[in-house]
């Protein structure tokens, strides 16, 4: 008799019969909280590698979906569905040595192209420590940078009391390395293979965060040969993650290093509309800013719709779109395709998203769909402006 688990949640219909059996949460068939929203496996087939970073986008989607899920579902859906090669799947530790921050490696190869992945996790629904890392708003500062998310700084790696130096003194209490550096480390060791071989780094939501900050602490450390192959960064439903000077700060680096970097929003998703950009919080985003509407259609925008979200003049028009996407779930696999398919989970939380607009418009599901349904075209002014 089958059981369905959703993270420490599980579901057992047949219990009355008294043959249950609690499923294994490393097994390959195990599906987390959030894969349960999207079961999608497959890469899109028509989304083909000469596509360039339309490519790149919905392949990085879909490794930030899959970096919620045990190591033994990445590797078998990597391996058997997507073709390419997987380095490892890591948990590493954080500020507060846990090993709470994971990600994993895999490696796109042919004949053309030589691109390693790095997909870092977003914040799963019933880590609490994670979440501690989402609520912690207070500022880190480094000189001649501007201020950052505390929070995400811890969870990408900050030393206590020592901040980001150049090299990791192990710690007898911490059993996991810290994410930061055993990724530079890793990426050194691959990228010293080949020189034809370059990277990207994407995520959801605090994925997303991890994986924009991880290049603004090579800059500080001026890895040079990582910041060469460095292909792109692609996040998903990213929150802010500084100030002004920040934002600023980063922007001249990655255009003086030719590094592409999209942030990719959803339509009314909440995420990125936190933490506020306000005169008390002060938060700000930078970088090209691909925004897609509830149709799927993407454009280049400056600043997204009703950037704090909580703008009284917003709700009468978001709660009328979370009632679009209700109705949307249920037909779209009728003019999509059958792999459009929106199952009752997901559509329980369309119910929830009529109440608080925004929250279900933060699913992996909306964000795969926009990276294969939307119009490559949004991608092409910044492959125009980078060589």
């Amino acid at each position: 008799y089958a059981c369905r688990t959703i993270n420490n949640v599980i579901f057992f219909p047949h219990f009355h019969t008294g043959k249950t059996k609690k499923p294994d949460k490393d097994s390959a068939t195990f599906i987390s909280f959030i894969g349960n929203m999207d079961k999608r496996m497959k890469l899109d087939s028509k989304i083909k590698p000469e596509h360039g970073c339309h490519y790149y986008s919905a392949l990085s989607m879909m490794a930030s979906k899959a970096s919620y899920e045990n190591r033994a579902y990445i590797e078998t859906i990597v391996k058997d569905h997507w073709k390419v090669y997987i380095l490892r799947v890591f948990g590493l530790a954080d500020y507060q040595e846990k090993a709470t921050t994971q990600l994993f490696f895999m490696r796109d190869k042919s004949e053309n192209h030589d691109t390693i992945v790095v997909a870092f996790r977003g914040t799963e629904p019933f880590d609490a420590d994670a979440w501690c890392s989402d609520f912690d708003l207070s500022w880190y500062e480094l000189q001649g940078m501007g201020k950052i998310h505390g929070g995400f700084m811890k969870a990408l790696g900050l030393q206590k009391n020592v901040g980001w130096p150049m090299e990791y003194k192990a710690n007898e209490t911490r059993k996991e390395p810290l994410a930061y550096y055993f990724v530079r480390d890793k990426l050194k060791a691959l990228l010293s293979e080949s020189e034809n071989t370059k990277y990207i780094l994407t995520g959801h939501s605090l994925g997303g965060a991890l994986a924009i900050l991880f290049p603004s602490i090579l800059f500080l450390h001026e890895e040079k040969l990582l910041l060469q192959r460095l292909e792109g960064v692609y996040t998903y439903g990213q929150p802010r993650v500084g100030d002004e000077k920040f934002g600023k700060y980063m922007e001249c680096k990655l255009e003086e290093h030719k590094i592409r970097y999209f942030r990719i929003v959803y339509c009314n998703d909440m995420v990125p509309r936190l933490p506020y950009d306000d005169k008390d919080l002060l938060f700000k985003h930078f970088g090209t800013c691909v925004y897609y509407n509830r149709h799927y259609q993407g454009k280049v925008v400056a600043e997204i719709p009703n950037k704090n979200y909580f703008s009284p003049l917003s709700a009468i028009p978001m709660m009328i779109n979370a009632i679009c996407e209700l109705i949307r779930s249920f037909t779209i696999c009728y003019s999509k395709g059958a792999e459009y398919k929106e199952g009752w989970f997901l559509r329980v939380f369309r119910i929830i998203g009529l109440v608080t607009p925004g929250v279900s418009a933060h699913s992996t599901q909306d964000y795969v769909n926009s990276t294969r349904l939307g119009s490559s075209d949004v991608f092409l002014p910044s492959e125009e402006t980078i060589p």
